[in-house]
């Protein structure tokens, strides 16, 4: 499918439980799935390549209704990457996710950059029920302290390919001081909130996950995966902490 966000056209894919027919069906949960930003090995293309296969398979095996969209600049989506561009990307899909006519609620779960923007959606939306995010970083500063800098790695990473983007260099860098999930993490609770992160985490270090949960006033399930690194979306034990978070936040719906 393909949703449309500020004028841009996202690409994106919709999964449904095999038995679900949408108008005929009784009320579900929909999740959005959020991706991270592309690693520089995979480039634009590759970065959200995985995701439809994971809404596919949550849909299977939860019956969600699953939505996952590749933010702005990402595989074959249009326009350039900001932090700002992302979050309405999300809110964009959000609002198709909500349209569907036997979708109930939302929930949002996000990997990376992805997990962390889920947060500051789910903060400002309360029409976000839950919200899960793994091995998110609680803020980026570490790219605000050099725009510039980071600015060359997103065009090499492919997720910024104008030339002349972006337009205001300054209200593109003051966006990565600006928007930080710690910051807005107090307002989720008490919707149930999930932290998941790798012990042996080498992009995101442990102490952001605990930063985001004390922001939470402790009010959120922190689960360390042991042993595990940043790539959690491909670690079969942090997918089985969310298949199991999910199957608890079906109770609000009844069972779908």
């Amino acid at each position: 499918m393909e949703l449309v966000s500020d004028g841009l056209r996202l690409e994106a894919h919709l999964a449904r439980p095999q038995a679900s027919a949408a108008g005929g069906a009784r009320a579900r949960a929909g999740l959005l799935i959020a991706h991270p930003f592309p690693e520089l090995s995979q480039g634009s293309a590759r970065g959200w390549l995985t995701y439809p296969e994971l809404a596919d398979r949550i849909a299977a095996g939860s019956g969600w209704v699953c939505l996952t969209a590749a933010l702005r600049g990402v595989a074959g989506s249009q326009g350039d990457f900001s932090l700002g561009g992302w979050i309405n990307d999300l809110r964009a899909a959000l609002e198709a996710l909500l349209a569907e006519p036997d979708v109930a609620g939302a929930w949002i779960c996000g990997f990376g950059l992805g997990g962390a923007l889920g947060l500051c959606l789910a903060a400002e939306d309360e029409r976000v029920l839950g919200a899960a995010s793994f091995a998110a970083p609680a803020d980026v500063d570490d790219w605000a302290t050099d725009p510039r800098r980071f600015l060359e790695h997103a065009r090499a990473i492919g997720v910024v390919r104008d030339p002349s983007f972006p337009p205001d260099p300054d209200r593109w860098a003051k966006e990565l001081r600006d928007i930080r999930p710690v910051r807005l993490i107090h307002r989720i609770p008490p919707r149930p909130l999930l932290i998941v992160h790798g012990s042996d985490d080498d992009r995101v270090p442990l102490v952001d996950a605990r930063a985001l949960v004390e922001a939470a006033d402790e009010q959120a399930d922190l689960r360390v995966v042991s042993s595990a690194g940043h790539q959690l979306r491909h670690d079969p034990r942090a997918i089985a902490v969310l298949l199991g978070w999910l199957d608890r936040e079906v109770t609000p719906l009844g069972e779908p």
